[in-house]
């Protein structure tokens, strides 16, 4: 797939109005990996369960893993479905996971970059000494994503589609403290952990492209979506808690969220290099469009510093 730049006049619309999931084409000998176990993945699970799937449900706790891959098939069946434990906050289970992987398949055709952490009221780190927003929803994705790589080029026509956020869009990355221990903001961090996802999502598409990897990546953003993160990290009594439990109303349902994931993850009308969103409210809910792209997310030579950072940072490479 050809990279004209997730900003080019030439990247326009080839989607369809109100894309739904009934849109998704057969996914029959396609093997997919979704990173979280509800929310957004579980329904990513679904369906791509319903269309045919082999899913992998990834996340860091067995139990809700379990309640996962039962809520699959007690909707689908004849689903093929199972879950694999990796903690996004530990690059050794990140590398376990792959390996593992590895070794029980020989390609993967979808990876979708999903489990994320949400605004801790306190700064937190990850077992690898990373602040735990940044090192949860963009390190251990990037890590993750290297080490799939080489079953990815394996795969028919793959696909890597990375979470953003519209907390992107008035984030920052901040070389000097990335980690922030300087200065912890919870949401500052979170956007600046969201931000750096939708910078690796293109610079991802432009060195498969000129490495000739044949893996198309993309970016989607959910709008403003009930899922449990607001309860799960500030916790349901913060003011953000709060929020998410009275004002429910504001909150489009986690099934009409993930509709963007899905259209980059399935639709023959996805561009690779493209980032995705709903397209009411100011792309607060809605079906699956193009996203308006954050000018910091089309810097260049900061997504390659990024690149570069994090690399060391993680001490992976892609191949």
């Amino acid at each position: 797939m050809k990279l004209d730049g997730p900003s080019n006049p030439r990247h326009s619309w080839s989607g369809t109005a109100n894309w739904k999931t009934s849109d998704i084409p057969p996914q029959k000998g396609r093997l997919a990996v979704v990173t979280g176990t509800g929310g957004l993945g579980l329904e990513d699970a679904l369906a791509l369960a319903r269309a045919g799937g082999e899913v992998i449900i990834a996340g860091r706790n067995p139990q809700k893993g379990a309640d996962a891959v039962g809520r699959v098939l007690a909707e689908v069946p004849s689903a093929t479905v199972r879950f694999e434990q990796v903690d996004l906050a530990s690059l050794g289970s990140v590398s376990e996971f792959a390996a593992r992987l590895r070794s029980r398949t020989d390609k993967l055709d979808l990876l979708i970059n999903n489990a994320a952490v949400m605004t801790p009221p306190k700064r937190q780190e990850t077992a690898d000494g990373f602040e735990l927003q940044f090192g949860t929803n963009y390190l251990g994705h990037f890590a993750l994503t290297a080490g799939l790589m080489p079953l990815l080029r394996n795969g028919t026509s793959p696909r890597v589609v990375t979470l953003s956020s519209v907390a992107a869009r008035d984030a920052a990355i901040d070389f000097d403290d990335l980690h922030a221990k300087q200065r912890y903001t919870p949401m500052r961090a979170y956007g600046q952990s969201k931000l750096s996802c939708l910078m690796f999502a293109f610079e991802l598409q432009r060195r498969s492209e000129a490495n000739r990897w044949g893996v198309a990546s993309m970016a989607a953003h959910p709008g403003i979506s009930r899922t449990d993160l607001l309860h799960n990290a500030p916790g349901r009594w913060s003011a953000a808690g709060m929020s998410r439990t009275l004002l429910w109303f504001m909150f489009q349902p986690a099934s009409q969220g993930a509709l963007p994931t899905l259209f980059a993850a399935t639709s023959p009308g996805a561009r690779a290099g493209a980032y995705y969103g709903p397209n009411k409210m100011n792309e607060m809910r809605g079906s699956p469009a193009l996203a308006k792209v954050p000018p910091r997310a089309e810097d260049r030579a900061a997504a390659e510093r990024l690149w570069r950072v994090s690399e060391r940072l993680t001490g992976v490479s892609f191949q």
